[in-house]
């Protein structure tokens, strides 16, 4: 999971992912900033991110991306 914020803060720096869960919702992250992070995450994590993951829900907060990368190790 640090691994996960600390590429989270890269990419995203003013975003406090430890705390925000309401990413989408709350429109700090749209859709071109899901498909950045989907790249990012894969790249990191040597993962692809298959479509049935692609929807908001994986992308609340920090704590559901990292659910999702946990399930596609």
């Amino acid at each position: 999971m640090d691994e996960l914020l600390k590429v989270l803060k890269e990419v995203y720096p003013d975003v406090d992912f430890a705390s925000e869960d309401n990413l989408i919702d709350d429109g700090i992250i749209d859709s071109v900033g899901m498909v950045k992070i989907i790249s990012v995450i894969e790249d990191r994590f040597d993962i692809s991110v298959t479509m049935e993951y692609i929807q908001p829900s994986y992308f609340q907060s920090a704590e559901t991306m990292w659910e999702m990368i946990e399930e596609l190790m």
